[in-house]
């Protein structure tokens, strides 16, 4: 897959996020961010089964959740790992045999971890990059850009894009009134960061749903700067448009990492789940899902084989800034943040 054909590929998936894709293999069904039918990620798949597996897509973890919650039948699903936690507590996934995922010994512990008990291991990291400061190279100075007050600069109201994700905007807001972590956040610092976000919606042009959206978004010049992920800056870089990627404000930058749950009962082939995972897992996955998309594979050894240029230029080599990491937060206070957020978007 180029890039090119990502946007067109995500721009189509908007309309039809319901609906499954052109369906392969009818043993796997796999639900998952819209684009990610990846080719080189999913050769090792296709070599061993003829195809690829059926895909169907969603915008963000909250729609995934529900589709599964009611009753969307799927056998792997690809959540970020601060959603998690909702699938467990639902009773709706089963631990990983990691026997089967020779690679699994490559992922650093740090992302294994939270969701490693006794009942064995429910999440299978595969991918991770950043949350930062998009903007227009050409129109807007570096130096206004260098911190997250942007956001609250009514040089760029109305021109001002935030992701319509959850996780995305709350550790925006909590870096922005001085906070690293959602572990023990206060009512105080909760209140803060509501507050924080209802002064910068009226300066918010859009809430941006898909890297394509956002990517369409400042190439016509209606966004000059964003909250975004790597992949709308990976498009915009494939376009030659003169895009910035900011992951060093002086408030910090957000990182996270996804990867996929095995949801229990599922109606395909078991043993074709863990060959998806493998063919991700692959040492020569790392540089297609990098080429694609812009993101790191969670395999540190698959990661090891790409040069430093490579990685500089996708942006997601090594920083040192403040890195608010999206870990798995309360269920009390996820929910919480949908509920405000969502109030918030409404004018409340």
């Amino acid at each position: 897959m180029t890039r090119s054909s990502l946007v067109l590929m995500s721009a189509a998936s908007i309309v039809s996020l319901s609906v499954t894709a052109q369906a392969a293999d009818r043993e796997l069904t796999v639900l998952d961010w819209a684009g990610w039918e990846i080719d080189g990620m999913l050769q090792p798949y296709v070599d061993q089964h003829g195809q690829k597996p059926t895909f169907a897509f969603f915008a963000d973890d909250d729609e995934a959740f529900q589709k599964v919650s009611s009753g969307f039948r799927a056998d792997v699903v690809h959540p970020c790992a601060a959603s998690v936690p909702r699938y467990k507590e639902a009773g709706v996934v089963e631990p990983w045999d990691i026997s089967k995922i020779p690679e699994f010994a490559n992922i650093p512990e740090r992302m294994t971890k939270p969701f490693t008990n006794e009942d064995g291991v429910f999440f299978i990291p595969t991918d991770y990059a950043y949350t930062a400061v998009a903007y227009n190279a050409d129109a807007v100075p570096a130096e206004d850009v260098a911190s997250l007050s942007v956001f609250t600069n009514e040089k760029y109201a109305g021109r001002l894009a935030m992701p319509d994700n959850t996780d995305d905007v709350w550790s925006l807001a909590f870096l922005a009134t001085g906070v690293t972590s959602w572990d023990n956040v206060t009512d105080e610092q909760f209140q803060a960061a509501a507050d924080w976000l209802r002064q910068v919606h009226p300066n918010i042009r859009a809430y941006w749903a898909d890297p394509s959206e956002l990517s369409q978004l400042m190439a016509s010049g209606e966004v000059q700067v964003a909250w975004s992920w790597n992949d709308p800056v990976a498009i915009l870089q494939a376009e030659n448009f003169p895009v910035g990627f900011n992951r060093s404000p002086a408030e910090g930058a957000a990182t996270w990492y996804c990867g996929y749950v095995n949801i229990k009962n599922g109606p395909g082939n078991e043993d074709k789940a863990y060959d998806f995972i493998n063919s991700l897992l692959a040492p020569t996955s790392a540089q297609p899902l990098l080429d694609a998309i812009g993101y790191a594979s969670a395999n540190d050894a698959a990661m090891a084989t790409i040069s430093e240029d490579a990685l500089k230029a996708a942006f997601v080599d090594q920083i040192t800034t403040t890195l608010f990491v999206q870990s798995p937060p309360t269920t009390e206070l996820r929910e919480r943040m949908i509920e405000e957020f969502e109030m918030i978007k409404s004018g409340f």
